[in-house]
């Protein structure tokens, strides 16, 4: 077997390990760990790949031998090592948090949802002024949603397009103007807890929102976005 084959089979495996990597973790097959743990090697084995491309393409004796199987072995060691790394520096540039919320003086808080956090290391109590102070820096834009319309009409609409997001709904309580969801994240299968808070303000109807991470110490901007997005929605059907 050539140089260039082997880089490709290198390449390949690499490619595979990112592949299964997050489906495995969200299928229960293994732990979050061991998904981190198979990325890490999947970067690890790409960069072995391009490593051995580099040299097979500058050795005068290899350059024009197998140019497809180094060009394939290129074109996977690349995804395998970038994708982590792009990855890595979205989390490098947003604090190591994962509790956001548009109310960081009065965050809404879970009720409902606590019976399925009981197990989850990250605790369903709000962290205090130190994490708020790293939100405000990060996130200037996650604030309180302010609707004109009433408070019923508001809560209607909140349920619906927290609904389209593909949240699994754990309780609504009108009385309280409060809705409880799970957001289940793409490829890793984290499961994120959201509180909506509805409350008249007037004429007026604040929405607030708090998304927080069962998991892990950072979320990678993740429960920002997810507001985001869930107020964009919530703002078109109003």
């Amino acid at each position: 077997m050539t140089g260039a084959r082997v880089a490709f089979l290198i390449a390949l495996l690499a490619a595979l390990l990112l592949l299964v990597s997050g489906p495995g973790t969200r299928l229960s097959l293994w732990e979050f760990s061991t998904g981190f743990l198979l990325m890490r090697w999947s970067v690890h084995l790409g960069l072995a790949a391009l490593a051995l491309v580099v040299v097979f393409t500058l050795a005068p004796r290899l350059r024009r031998r197998d140019v497809g199987w180094r060009a394939a072995a290129l074109v996977l060691a690349l995804g395998s090592v970038y994708i982590p790394w792009q990855a890595l520096e979205r989390a490098r540039e947003v604090p190591p948090i994962h509790d956001i919320t548009t109310d960081t003086a009065d965050p809404p808080r879970f009720e409902a949802i606590l019976e399925l956090r009981a197990t989850a290391p990250n605790p369903a109590a709000y962290p205090g002024e130190t994490v708020a102070q790293q939100q405000r820096q990060a996130y200037p834009d996650i604030r309180t949603l302010v609707l004109e319309a009433p408070p019923e009409r508001v809560l209607e609409q909140a349920l619906d397009a927290a609904q389209t997001m593909g949240w699994d709904i754990v309780a609504v309580d009108p009385r309280e103007g409060r809705i409880e969801a799970v957001a289940t994240t793409f490829w890793y299968g984290f499961k994120d807890d959201v509180v909506i808070r509805v409350t008249p303000d007037g004429a007026t109807t604040r929405v607030d929102v708090r998304s927080v991470s069962r998991v892990g110490r950072s979320d990678a901007g993740t429960n920002a976005r997810r507001i985001r997005t869930y107020f964009e929605r919530l703002q078109e059907s109003n």
